[in-house]
Formats: C-alpha cells, structure tokens, sequence
C-alpha cells in the first residue's frame, strides 16, 4: 500500500560539532517535498514475514535511514516515530520504518539480525529512492536505540548481523541518531530495581537471559572494553526529565566513545521527559530535535568519504 503527502514545512537548519566545541553553525536550507509511504517485506523467516514502511521524497533523496522503534525490546511497532519519518522524508531524507521480532519471538541477540537485514534492504534499495548506499543510517529510540548501537558498533559480529551471503551487503553505516537510547541497558536495569519499575524489569527480563548479557550486549561495555568494530558519527538527543534513562548514562557512554576517538554530539533537552518528539511533535524541544536530526543526517551523508571520494 501506498500513500502520499504534501508537506508545506519549510525550514533553515542550523547544526554545531559539539564534539569539537563550538565552531560556526551550517545553514542547510531545504524546502518540504512531496512523499510517498509504501509497506514493503525487508525479511522473510520461517514464522514469516517481516514488513517495513517506506518513507521517502518524490525527488532524489538525499539520504537514507533505517528506523528502529522503542518499546523496551517487547512492545511497540514501526509507526511509533512517524512524526519523525514524515519530517526526514518532507526534507529530502528516506526513512525505513521496521517491524521486527520481540519476545517471545525473538530476543537478544537474535533480534538485532532483523535491523541488519533492515539495513541490507535499505543498502540494496538505496538507488530506487536516488541515493546510494553509503549514505545509508541508522535511527532509533529507547530500546530502539540500543538496537541500532550494536548494529552500528558491531556490523562485522554474525550474533548482530546474521549469516553472511554471497552477494549481499555489508551494514557497518557512517552515521546514526539515536534519541534516548538505552546506552548501558545493564545500568539501567539496575536503576529500575532501585525504583522498583516492574514494567521495565519484567521486559529487560524477557529480552535479556542475565546481567551477564546485558553487560555483554551493552554499548557503554563494548565501546569502554574496546570491543567496538566500527566508531560511526552519532547525534544523541535526551531529555532532562526522562522517567526511564537519566542524562548521565548518556554523558558516560558519549565520554567513553570520544575517548575511544569517536565522534558524538550530545543534545540536552531541558525539563523534556522520554518519547518526547513522539509525545508532542510541535513542542519547540520536538521541532529544535527535527531540525537537529535533519541537520546532522544531511551533514554526515554528504561528508566526502560517505559516497567513497577523499575524506574532508
């Protein structure tokens, strides 16, 4: 199925390298497009099949990326982040929504082989959509977001991404957005213990076996512990109120990768609590985020050894 838009947003985004300190602000003006939406099946198991929806421009994208939902790995499905797809894909931006496996279908690690092959399609689908495969991302949230780290963290690691096959692509990616991820899932399963939160507990524990594999499978550990294949650009985006993550888990795991030499913006969202953009979508902190988002994607994207010529 199919569907079309037409978006009449209209904005100039303004980024800055917090990893390199402040440094003058890019203007990337981009006018609203047409879009389309369209289901499609990225993966077929033998339960089934897995179903997708794409997001993007009438025009030639400029990019791509593959959108994994939260949900705490048990609940939620791929329309969750629509406000955020519709606005990538309204500026030029493709967005691959995924439905995947959760408990009891599926847990760690096997649910990551669903966002690889999310990214294989996307990779291999890039030129239908007028881009190419090395400006394909990844972006997720919450649990979401701890999905798309190990993606992108440990592309080379067959747990994460599957059996490989003659002919298909690789999915390390050069960039990702991730909005209040689950960074260092084992801390914050501790921390819902001391707050006695039972919803987050009992799913930590249908996704998880033990702590062992939340320490294993955490992004925080594999960054600190040097087990970190790939270190790609990030954007992660947090909010001050946030019920289920503190802002310090993410200003951990950002020191950790900057000290590792990787590059990761980290963006406070004073008093905002968690699903924020998906809470409220034309709030000021929503729309600064969108544009944050768009920005970087664009940035990261056009960056000269994304598309294989020199690096800047």
């Amino acid at each position: 199925m199919s569907r079309r838009w037409r978006f009449s947003l209209q904005k100039t985004y303004m980024t800055e390298r917090a990893d390199t300190g402040s440094v003058p602000a890019k203007d990337v003006h981009m006018a609203a497009q047409i879009t389309s939406e369209t289901d499609v099946t990225y993966r077929t198991h033998p339960h089934g099949a897995l179903v997708a929806t794409l997001y993007r421009p009438e025009a030639a994208a400029i990019a791509a990326v593959v959108e994994v939902h939260g949900g705490a790995w048990t609940t939620g499905e791929r329309r969750m982040n629509v406000a955020i797809a519709r606005h990538l894909a309204a500026n030029g931006i493709a967005v691959l929504s995924l439905d995947f496996r959760m408990p009891p279908e599926a847990a760690y690690p096997e649910t990551v082989t669903d966002i690889a092959a999310g990214i294989r399609w996307m990779r291999t689908h890039s030129t239908d959509v007028g881009t190419v495969p090395n400006r394909v991302g990844l972006l997720g949230t919450s649990s979401g977001g701890h999905l798309a780290l190990l993606a992108a963290l440990r592309p080379l690691d067959e747990r994460y991404a599957g059996p490989g096959l003659g002919g298909e692509p690789e999915i390390a990616v050069g960039f990702a957005v991730l909005g209040w991820p689950v960074s260092d899932p084992l801390a914050r399963y501790r921390l819902m213990r001391e707050r006695a939160n039972t919803r987050l507990l009992e799913a930590h524990d249908a996704f998880w076996a033990d702590e062992t594999a939340m320490a294993e499978g955490s992004p925080y550990d594999i960054v600190a512990r040097g087990d970190a294949q790939r270190l790609p650009s990030l954007l992660i985006l947090q909010g001050t109120n946030d019920d289920n993550l503190t802002p310090d888990m993410q200003e951990l795991f950002v020191g950790a990768y900057r000290a590792k030499g990787g590059s990761a913006e980290l963006a406070l969202f004073a008093g905002e609590p968690h699903s924020f953009i998906a809470r409220d979508p034309t709030s000021a902190a929503s729309r600064d985020a969108l544009v944050r988002i768009t920005a970087f994607i664009i940035r990261e994207a056009t960056a000269g050894w994304k598309d294989g010529r020199p690096s800047r």
